[in-house]
């Protein structure tokens, strides 16, 4: 398993970046593919309607079916925690990372 273990150790740094943020946010970054569940209610919708006659009338239908998917979607636990990340706040191991004044 050479070729694996090269690769884990090249990649180290990219794979460990998960926990450069708090822990709260951990189990919303593991998830597979946020963008595709994201548009999977107009996918599976615009299958089966066989058509939308104009482009106009498609971007209305997927633009109400987005409106009307939003409401079930979570919201992000520890949501407070954004604008730390935002200033560039450091977080080790999920855990905020005290400034040493210099």
């Amino acid at each position: 398993w050479d070729k694996a273990v090269d690769k884990l150790v090249k990649d180290r740094s990219a794979l460990l970046t998960f926990y450069d943020y708090p822990a709260e946010h951990w189990k919303h970054i593991r998830t597979s593919n946020p963008i595709e569940s994201t548009f999977a209610t107009v996918r599976h919708r615009t299958k089966r309607t066989k058509g939308c006659l104009s482009r106009q009338t498609g971007l209305a239908m997927a633009f109400k079916l987005m409106i009307a998917a939003q409401g079930k979607w979570r919201k992000l636990d520890g949501r407070n925690r954004l604008p730390e990340i935002i200033q560039g706040v450091e977080f080790r191991d999920g855990l905020r990372q005290l400034q040493n004044a210099a």
